[in-house]
């Protein structure tokens, strides 16, 4: 749960990926997801990555990164 601090910025946040949490360096109300673009509300994040430190817009989004680094590798 995010604290009022975090939550009360506008626009894009800056965040830290943690493996089971998150730091808000910069509040805001949103991030983008690092393969669709989409706006994910702070209180909607679920799924990020903390090797890439990146968020996902939904369990697609995680499957379309794993799929691209695994191509890379």
């Amino acid at each position: 749960m995010l604290g009022r601090f975090e939550r009360n910025g506008s626009g894009e946040a800056t965040v830290e990926y943690g493996d089971s949490n998150l730091r808000v360096v910069r509040p805001g109300r949103f991030v983008r997801c690092g393969v669709t673009g989409v706006e994910i509300p702070l209180d909607a994040l679920r799924y990020w990555s903390v090797a890439r430190q990146e968020a996902y817009a939904d369990p697609d989004a995680v499957m379309v990164r794993l799929r691209q680094a695994s191509q890379a590798g």
